[in-house]
């Protein structure tokens, strides 16, 4: 078979498209719902406390998600640049190298995203606190360095700490400062199990690509646990996420309509099942999107139940 022919049928398997497609699958649509989220839910913690300002939510969400784009791009340029991703390489854009896009496109329309996100940030610290400018930089010094420069963060076993901490607890935390310029330890505490949801996503990425990432030299969780062990981790940390919103919800932290997020399970279940008895990345595509769908059914359900709570007090 042809390397053409090979490229045509990945193509095919993956439901890969042509034109305005392939700009869209290099941002990695999938993955931006964790930027979407922490945003949302730490806008509406502010909400319960006092309105907010729609002008700074919208701003540090268009922010959030460009930052997160950008992620991606610098994933797809640097992986590519390293030899780690071929025409056979499935969970990533694909662009590269299935598509024929330069890779110094990618590069700069990651830079250009980063400028962009800079200067929503400018707004932001002169509504909010210029300390926020300080917080922004390095979120997107980690954003570039999570898989540029020498030693990237995503080849070693702290590539889904440093995601869900700088996703998850850091957006939620400044998604609630800029809009009360104070920060609360309820408000930390609850971003935990977001945190937590993010780093799964990355998780089963790495799942996924285990044998791959470890015959290029990586050192990620997925290849220190093995297959199943890695699993059952994943299965750990989803249960944990479930237990501290448990908790929050007994103590009053969250409010009672926050039970709803535990509709989520259904696909955290499904995440894990389709993990299990699979090898080929491609058969664990699935179960890596449901990962992914895990985190955006919990946190829109945590947020929509912060506003909830806001017109129906219950709890």
């Amino acid at each position: 078979m042809s390397l053409v022919q090979n490229n045509q049928n990945v193509k095919a398997s993956l439901n890969e498209r042509e034109g305005f497609q392939v700009w869209w699958r290099l941002l990695r649509p999938h993955t931006l719902t964790a930027a979407f989220v922490p945003v949302f839910v730490g806008t509406m913690l502010a909400a319960m406390e006092q309105s907010i300002d729609f002008w700074l939510f919208a701003a540090m969400l268009l922010a959030s998600i460009l930052i997160q784009a950008a992620t991606n791009m610098f994933n797809e340029y640097y992986d590519y640049v390293r030899g780690l991703d071929n025409e056979n390489s499935v969970g990533i854009g694909g662009t590269i190298v299935r598509d024929g896009i330069r890779p110094k496109t990618v590069l700069f329309l990651a830079l250009s995203f980063f400028v962009i996100a800079g200067l929503l940030g400018i707004y932001i610290c002169a509504s909010s606190s210029w300390w926020i400018a300080v917080i922004g930089l390095i979120s997107m010094l980690f954003g570039y360095l999570y898989t540029g420069g020498p030693y990237p963060i995503a080849y070693t076993p702290f590539g889904e700490v440093t995601a869900g901490f700088f996703m998850g607890t850091i957006i939620i935390g400044i998604s609630y400062y800029i809009q009360r310029l104070i920060i609360t330890s309820e408000v930390l505490i609850v971003s935990i199990p977001v945190a937590i949801f993010v780093g799964t996503i990355l998780l089963a990425n790495n799942i996924r690509d285990r044998v791959g990432d470890e015959e290029n030299g990586r050192k990620t969780l997925a290849i220190l646990f093995g297959h199943k062990g890695s699993i059952v981790f994943l299965t750990v940390l989803f249960i944990i996420a479930y237990i501290i919103t448990g908790a929050l919800i007994f103590t009053g932290t969250l409010p009672l309509w926050s039970v709803i997020t535990f509709f989520s399970v259904i696909k955290a279940r499904k995440a894990i099942q389709g993990f299990i008895g699979k090898q080929a990345p491609l058969e664990m595509m699935p179960a890596m999107k449901a990962t992914a769908q895990t985190n955006t059914i919990y946190g829109l359900l945590l947020g929509l139940s912060l506003l909830i709570h806001l017109y129906l007090p219950f709890g």
